[in-house]
């Protein structure tokens, strides 16, 4: 009977890989429950990088390049997670709380720029009654954007580290773990529920929809927050303790010797993977003739590519295939996939670019993984730690993010603009080119990474800690 109940324990784990996540100060229940707080992020995700980019570009007539600036200003504000997250860690209160006030506060910012976004798009794309000055009208539509973005970062940055606290040594990386493929579910069943309720589209039901997931941010992080986090009140010697800093640990970690060439593959290659983040939609929508509901699928196609590369990257590392190896192979798929995008064009192909989509996800998850698991083995010589090479990857990652849809949606209006008048010739004066060479830059950045990427990628001995088993509910993110 024993072997028997250890035989059903143990053929449960392998069918549900994070089943082992729970622990006596985090159980499985509490952790769901907590997850929460990345389906109301990746929803956020989807209404950003998604839905609205291509809504603004071709529905509301607003410019790419316009349009491109307000999406990048919320993943600008991402390099002070690092920040963010040494606030929460140092936080002192009264009741001993330190992620909970983050937590909440992320989903009032959130809230709060969802709930003002619909109406500021309309301002922005000059349907209104009465004349409002191009300032007022871009500055509000910023402001929706930046509350947005301050607020899924702060969200998210407090919330992993509130499940990193509770679980324990064993089970905190299965957690976290566990968080990051409930924001890429978040992302696609959000992509799908949107893109269903924008079948038909009219300005109100964009309002009805935007604000909806306002109401839902609430209510899912609300939920999530819920009893996470216990009182603990602190002796006023605890409140006035000096609080610690960590520009030492930073100069210790950039004192590495692979650090600054990892952040710089890191850098070039987000660039290369998102520089179409803002396109990807409209060029559907304008090139290929797609409607609105089926461009915002493109986002599942997307999260469901990121989902195989998260899978594929866990196999490979648990058969001690080298992180910068995997890194690579997530460029070359990029490079195919950017081919299919670029070929849907002059083929008419639906198909190949839903392909394109999927090739994408599947190259960045790829990239993404192995280059944070680099950036988790890297030594640790002194103070600085793997939450600080964590942050830093994510800053790097950040920045690059927003840097490249700006100039993503400023190459396609400039490039377009040009020719669509004529000036590359009668073969050129199509819409298509402006798109055209912003897919090409991106492979071109592509190249470039494997560049910087090439002497990081060597053979190296396997040591005993590396021969342990590796599988997908291991992966720390």
């Amino acid at each position: 009977m024993i072997l028997r109940k250890q035989y059903f324990k143990n053929a449960t784990l392998k069918m549900l890989p994070f089943a082992d996540a729970a622990s006596e100060g985090l159980p499985l229940g509490q952790l769901l429950r907590l997850a929460l707080f990345q389906v109301s992020v990746g929803m956020a995700g989807v209404m950003l990088l998604g839905t609205l980019n291509r809504v603004m570009i071709v529905e509301l007539s607003v410019p790419a390049l316009i349009v491109a600036v307000m999406i990048a200003v919320p993943v600008l504000v991402a390099p002070f997670r690092a920040l963010l997250g040494f606030k929460s860690d140092t936080y002192r209160s009264a009741i001993g709380w330190k992620r909970i006030p983050y937590l909440w506060f992320g989903t009032l910012w959130q809230f709060g720029g969802l709930a003002i976004m619909p109406m500021a798009l309309l301002v922005l794309s000059g349907n209104t009654a009465v004349d409002v000055p191009d300032a007022f009208r871009q500055g509000a539509a910023g402001l929706a954007f930046l509350l947005t973005g301050v607020g899924m970062h702060m969200t998210q940055t407090a919330g992993l580290a509130l499940a990193a606290d509770r679980a324990d040594d064993e089970t905190r990386p299965r957690v976290v773990a566990l968080l990051y493929v409930m924001f890429l579910l978040g992302m696609l069943a959000s992509a799908v529920i949107i893109g269903t309720l924008l079948r038909d589209f009219s300005e109100l039901k964009l309002v009805q929809v935007v604000q909806g997931a306002a109401v839902a941010t609430a209510v899912l992080n609300l939920i999530a927050l819920w009893k996470q986090e216990k009182v603990k009140p602190m002796t006023k010697e605890e409140r006035a303790a000096p609080k610690p800093t960590f520009r030492d640990a930073w100069d210790d970690l950039m004192s590495g010797g692979s650090a600054g060439r990892l952040l710089a593959v890191v850098f070039f290659g987000t660039m290369a993977f998102n520089m179409q983040d803002v396109l990807l939609e409209p060029y559907g929508g304008e090139i290929l003739g797609l409607s609105v509901s089926a461009t915002t699928l493109l986002t599942a196609a997307w999260a469901i590519g990121a989902l195989a590369g998260f899978g594929a990257a866990a196999r490979w590392l648990g058969r001690q295939v080298d992180a910068y190896r995997i890194a690579a192979r997530g460029i070359l798929f990029g490079l195919f996939a950017f081919s299919c995008v670029i070929f849907s064009a002059p083929l008419n192909s639906g198909a190949m670019f839903f392909a394109g989509a999927f090739g994408i996800g599947l190259g960045g998850g790829l990239f993404a993984v192995a280059t944070l698991t680099a950036a988790m083995t890297m030594p640790a010589t002194g103070i600085a730690g793997r939450g600080l090479a964590l942050g830093a990857w994510g800053a790097a990652s950040a920045t690059a993010a927003g840097l490249s849809t700006v100039i993503g949606g400023g190459l396609r209006d400039i490039i377009g603009g040009l020719a669509t008048q004529g000036t590359f010739g009668e073969a050129l004066a199509t819409p298509t080119t402006g798109y055209s060479v912003v897919y090409h830059t991106e492979i071109g950045l592509l190249f470039l990474t494997l560049i910087v990427l090439g002497p990081l990628v060597r053979v190296r001995a396997v040591t005993e800690d590396q021969k342990a088993k590796f599988g997908l509910a291991d992966f720390p993110t």
